[in-house]
């Protein structure tokens, strides 16, 4: 697993809540079914906490139902999403970190940004510069021009 670049601790009260039992009378953490879905839970924790309340208990509520087996109804999968938003740290409280993959993209972005306003300031500058009359190149291909022109008149 990709290293994290905040406290998983925070989410231990939501990660390690009980959904409900299963048919065989073992209790269910919300760790134990996100790993079932092949998803992180950490990141998905995470993803939750930055979420309005109802779009958590929404998604909650159908990865729950997702679950094998069938084991709640569409009411019960919501009231069980409804409590275990509530253990979720805030979206202030839980903003304060970026996953890996949020900073390098990020990073690139500012990069590519900052790359891009430097070309375009010397392209600038240059047009700017180049398309002056008083500028030696204007005169120097002008005085070529010249040259050729009076060569082949000579011819």
């Amino acid at each position: 697993m990709a290293a994290r670049c905040f406290d998983p601790s925070e989410y231990n009260d939501f990660l390690f809540a009980t959904i409900g039992e299963e048919r065989n009378e073992t209790p269910l953490s919300v760790l134990s079914a996100l790993t079932r879905l092949d998803v992180d839970p950490w990141q998905e924790a995470a993803r939750l906490a930055r979420l309005p309340k109802n779009q958590a208990i929404r998604d909650i509520s159908s990865a729950i139902g997702s679950l094998p087996g069938d084991q709640w109804t569409a009411s019960e999968t919501s009231r069980i999403a409804a409590r275990l938003v509530e253990l979720l740290p805030s979206p202030k409280e839980s903003a304060s970190f970026l996953l890996p993959g949020d900073r390098i993209e990020r990073r690139i972005v500012l990069g590519l940004t900052l790359m891009w306003i430097i070309f375009a300031s010397a392209w600038i500058a240059f047009v700017v510069r180049t398309s002056s009359p008083n500028h030696p190149a204007m005169h120097a291909d002008s005085t070529v021009i010249a040259q050729q022109l009076s060569s082949l008149q000579s011819h």
